[in-house]
């Protein structure tokens, strides 16, 4: 063990490392501190962690350790996971990077499902992008109380098993009625048409369709197997690591790495599958991969509850999520949102969704301006 020790100490590169760190620290200790504590969590921003966004660092591998570390994780989490869902889905999953269920539910269910979404007031917030608005319902312990059909379906087994899988761990999923209303000004484009991956590591958004979503009106757009870290990708986000600067799209600086359509063949991926789709759809993305909201060529509203789980790409394990007790999860959402309001506040840190009261999925936007 001492001679193994001493190897280490002696490699130039470890030493290159431990200079760098140390560097880091002297600027700013409590920074790194803290940046110190969530290296191996879900940070993933080049432009405010101290230690993922050194490019040095980054040269000698950071990123790409924590890129490949994490995919074997996740990819030993789900064949613990693989025995809750039929060879099928885990067959289709593997080889697309999604899971796609047309009339997901009973057609009863769905209705009754839809009717209490569509017709129950619920606390909302809304963000403008570009001439976008994303409007979000909260759907938390307070809110499924109105809504027996969403609560019945959010704990059904096959619900949670089919969003573990693809989040790769037993995950507590942010729920939500989700508006996108395209055209609400004459504006820049919607950012989130870019393709894109939402971080360095395996994570779950799914889509249950409230109403049909033609493939011109903004549609979910996936590149499939594009969530399959391959050795092009892994060169691809090793590059795109050091070469991160202030000039960087402000997107790809946070974490949320953007892509061209030219460049998916290189990496040995398809072409982007648009989901127009009916109501009654559900479409569940491991959204490492790559993917975007289509471009909407008219003003139109895309109707989903929408759901959002992301944990620690490091943990071996499955389970022993804080998150889904009891007393926690049924406060997720005002709590984040408390959250966001308190560090506008204390620390000018501008909170992108601003409240807008109690409104109807249907209801008009009320965000217009930045």
């Amino acid at each position: 063990m001492f001679s193994s020790i001493q190897r280490i100490w002696g490699n130039a590169q470890f030493q290159t490392v431990v200079q760098e760190l140390k560097k880091v620290a002297q600027a700013n200790p409590k920074k790194f501190a803290a940046d110190a504590v969530t290296l191996f969590g879900t940070a993933k921003s080049f432009e405010s962690h101290s230690i993922i966004g050194n490019k040095t660092l980054n040269t000698l591998g950071l990123h790409r350790f924590r890129v490949k570390q994490a995919a074997k994780l996740a990819e030993s989490r789900r064949e613990k996971l693989a025995k809750y869902l039929g060879t099928d889905e885990v067959e289709f999953f593997q080889q697309n990077g999604f899971i796609l269920k047309e009339n997901f539910l009973p057609e009863d269910e769905f209705e009754a499902l839809s009717k209490e979404l569509l017709e129950t007031a619920l606390d909302t917030r809304e963000t403008l992008q570009g001439d976008t608005v994303t409007r979000r319902m909260a759907l938390d312990g307070q809110a499924l109380k109105q809504l027996p059909h969403t609560k019945r379906l959010l704990e059904s087994k096959h619900w949670r098993a089919l969003l573990n899988y693809v989040n790769s761990s037993k995950v507590q999923p942010m729920y939500y009625v989700q508006v996108i209303i395209s055209h609400v000004r004459k504006g820049r484009p919607d950012p989130q048409t870019n393709l894109h991956s939402d971080t360095f590591h395996s994570n779950m958004k799914a889509w249950l369709f409230l109403t049909d979503v033609a493939e011109d009106e903004g549609p979910f757009v996936y590149v499939p197997g594009s969530h399959i870290l391959n050795e092009k990708r892994l060169a691809w986000e090793y590059q795109r690591s050091i070469a991160v600067n202030p000039k960087t799209d402000a997107m790809s600086r946070r974490g949320s790495l953007r892509i061209q359509p030219n460049e998916l063949a290189e990496l040995g991926y398809g072409q982007p599958q648009a989901f127009a789709v009916k109501k009654n759809t559900l479409v569940i993305a491991d959204t490492y991969g790559f993917h975007a909201r289509g471009p909407s060529v008219r003003p139109s509203t895309r109707i989903e509850l929408w759901a959002y789980g992301r944990r620690s790409p490091f943990l071996p394990w499955i389970g022993l999520h804080p998150l889904a007790l009891p007393v926690i999860k049924d406060r997720l959402i005002p709590w984040y949102w408390k959250g966001l309001d308190y560090l506008e506040q204390k620390y000018q840190r501008k909170n992108p969704w601003r409240k807008v009261g109690k409104l109807l999925a249907t209801d008009e936007a009320v965000v217009k301006t930045k």
